[in-house]
């Protein structure tokens, strides 16, 4: 399968390719090159360096919505044992972008509940490229709540660019069940940990996203609209105010990067990545995120119901500043 390459990425793409043709040059003209071939690896890594320890914020929502990135399911796979996915909301149908069940993680049982994309056409189609319908979250609210009868922690994996927008998902009333959810996750009394592993984009993210501790991956991004639809409103031309385009100019202003976000006290805590995303390398970023998550657990494993569901409630409440006047 081809590379997925970004254009910010092309320097160090190229560099790969002359070490792949130096390699091929010496094996066929029986010529030793590892020199160069040494020389032309230090300035992939100085390279490497340069752009992901200088990345703008619009670079890294581009590295958040990475095609090769681990999906909500590959999480699941690697760090749970005895995954049982339990699908539809008893009202409507069964969303294929919001999927959910009862697992183990680390030895202990947990509700594991996520947003899925899809790697190809067909399956982007099946998952509706991450974003759910009513139904999704509907299904999402049903098995929170059947966890908290069973006295086991939440985990959510929050991968998506909003809830979808169209007109059957305005029919069956997609504002309402996520507001439903927003209402009823701060009544539930068992842990919940949400993780940003890629895209959180507005309400569709948030409708799952009320926790006692909110993560977010190193390079993913958690906004109140995407930088794209954030343009679209303040922007018509294809430049912005400073000659940067929009896109790029909203993405800063938003402050939705990790860092920033851990800032302005909005998250608690940033996931490390391997240098170049997730996607550089798949295994080490899914232990990382793994052990985030027993540890949090861990720590939340020590609260009474009525301390969890309190803390939830002040966090949510203090987050914001606000200036009165006379």
């Amino acid at each position: 399968m081809k590379k997925a390459v970004l254009e910010f990425e092309r320097p160090i793409f190229e560099l790969e390719q002359k070490v792949e043709e130096l390699r091929q040059f010496g094996k066929s003209n029986d010529v030793d090159v590892e020199q160069g071939v040494q020389l032309l690896l230090q300035k992939i890594e100085d390279t490497r360096k340069q752009i992901y320890d200088n990345l703008s914020a619009w670079q890294n929502v581009q590295l958040a919505r990475h095609p090769e990135r681990p999906y909500a399911l590959d999480y699941i796979q690697y760090m749970c044992e005895d995954f049982l996915e339990l699908r539809g909301d008893r009202r409507y149908a069964n969303d294929r972008a919001m999927v959910g069940g009862f697992a183990k993680l680390n030895s202990r049982p947990v509700m594991i509940v996520g947003q899925q994309k899809g790697r190809d056409v067909k399956e982007n189609v099946l998952r509706n490229f991450g974003m759910c319908h009513p139904e999704g979250y509907r299904k999402a609210m049903r098995l929170m709540q059947l966890a908290n009868k069973a006295r086991v922690p939440i985990v959510c994996l929050i991968d998506t660019p909003g809830a979808y927008p169209g007109i059957a998902s305005e029919e069956r009333h997609v504002g309402e069940a996520i507001a439903v959810n927003l209402r009823d996750m701060f009544s539930l009394t068992v842990p919940i940990l949400c993780v940003v592993i890629g895209e959180g984009g507005s309400g569709g993210a948030l409708g799952i996203g009320i926790g006692n501790r909110v993560l977010v991956m190193e390079h993913a991004y958690y906004s109140v609209i995407t930088p794209e639809g954030c343009a679209a409103i303040l922007w018509k031309s294809q430049t912005g105010d400073t000659g940067v385009s929009p896109v790029a100019q909203a993405a800063a202003a938003l402050k939705l990067t990790s860092h920033e976000l851990l800032k302005l006290g909005l998250i608690d805590a940033v996931i490390p990545e391997p240098r170049g995303g997730a996607n550089q390398n798949p295994e080490l970023a899914k232990q990382y995120v793994r052990d985030a998550i027993v540890k949090q657990l861990d720590e939340l494993a020590k609260l009474e119901p009525a301390q969890l569901k309190a803390e939830r409630y002040a966090k949510f409440r203090k987050m914001g500043a606000f200036t009165t006047t006379p």
